[in-house]
């Protein structure tokens, strides 16, 4: 970095200065999706003087695209989109390093994506990505810069850094649970007011400036939630949850998406089948709510949250297996897991918990 001239106006700033400014050169910073969150992030790291920046982002420039990705226009649709962001970035500054990575992010990649960089922004939009990136950035020690948009309501926090406590947080946190067949809010399900996403890019360049130099206070244990429409903003405190991380990368890849699992049909049987075939002792039954949940019961033969069944698949039986949950939801989706790891005959009780305690109470 030699033109300080060019960043004179924030190096100027109190506790800013030479030092901070050296620290933005040498980091080195992954930026996942250059859609509308992604598009505003870069351009001001850029500006700030992030030295070398990763950006990955399979897609190629559409017309749909231009009304929030503003740093793309006309005669960049079908263009690769992070093949163009470099070279508008060069324009920008020409002494900027940019590595470009066209590819869709998956659990197999992940890693060779990541490692090497001090630090990561989330600028997907999908369900998928985001458990993706939050778990990978916790088995690598990582910061994760978390954003996300829908309609007229963004939000912005920082996952996997330590607060003053010594205490950090993860997506996990607030979504323990991946949606089945990833029912997200995404842009193209439900629309957003282009400006939006520009808005919470920025506010995510702002939070990656403030870990890198070291000032402010990050969105740690914060989900800061900004309202278009009302010109409102607030906060709610992160709760930290007693959830099982992937502690190693041999558990993160074992772990199946909701995407790989759709082919494998579950039977979900009623609430008179699962009490014949549990007084038959013919199944194993395993609850999969959280911890936390209620009403406790006691005729399940292990509690295993879904959180950490990728984890602790070892510890089912080789047996047929019957899953209960709250709602008869989340049981398909780890009868699921259970059927394609085990290979065993796995059900889920349909309608869950309310079912059984309804017809009990016949």
């Amino acid at each position: 970095m030699n033109n300080y001239n060019r960043y004179i106006r924030q190096m100027i700033l109190p506790g800013f200065g030479l030092t901070a400014q050296e620290k933005l050169g040498n980091t080195k910073l992954l930026l996942v999706g250059m859609g509308g969150l992604g598009c505003p992030a870069l351009q001001y790291l850029v500006a700030a003087g992030v030295g070398q920046i990763g950006i990955v982002d399979p897609d190629l420039v559409s017309e749909s695209n231009l009304h929030r990705q503003i740093l793309f226009g006309q005669a960049d649709i079908g263009q690769s989109k992070v093949a163009v962001a470099e070279k508008l970035m060069h324009l920008q500054d020409p002494n900027i390093q940019i590595q470009t990575h066209q590819t869709y992010l998956d659990r197999q990649n992940v890693f060779g994506l990541m490692e090497g960089y001090d630090l990561v922004i989330d600028a997907t939009d999908n369900f998928a990505s985001k458990y993706i990136l939050n778990d990978a950035a916790a088995i690598l020690g990582i910061p994760l810069v978390y954003g996300a948009v829908t309609r007229f309501q963004g939000q912005v926090s920082v996952f996997h850094l330590a607060d003053e406590h010594g205490v950090s947080y993860q997506y996990r946190d607030l979504f323990p649970d991946e949606p089945l067949n990833d029912l997200g809010n995404s842009c193209e399900r439900m629309g957003v007011l282009g400006v939006l996403p520009g808005i919470i890019g920025s506010l995510q360049a702002a939070e990656a400036i403030k870990i890198i130099t070291g000032i402010g206070k990050p969105l740690v244990g914060r989900l800061y939630t900004h309202d278009l429409l009302e010109t409102s903003s607030y906060e709610i405190a992160i709760l930290k949850k007693d959830l099982l991380e992937p502690l190693t990368k041999e558990a993160f890849l074992a772990t199946l998406l909701s995407d790989e699992l759709d082919e494998i049909d579950i039977q979900e049987i009623s609430v008179d089948q699962f009490l014949d075939l549990k007084n038959k002792g013919q199944i194993f039954v395993l609850d999969v709510r959280e911890r936390h949940e209620y009403p406790p019961i006691d005729f399940s033969d292990a509690l295993i949250p879904l959180s950490e069944l990728a984890i602790k698949m070892e510890q089912l039986p080789q047996r047929e297996i019957c899953v209960i949950c709250h709602q008869g939801i989340r049981s398909v989706y780890a009868a699921q897991q259970i059927q394609a790891k085990k290979a065993v005959k796995t059900y889920s009780l349909k309608g869950g918990l309310t079912a059984y305690f309804n017809k009990m109470s016949r």
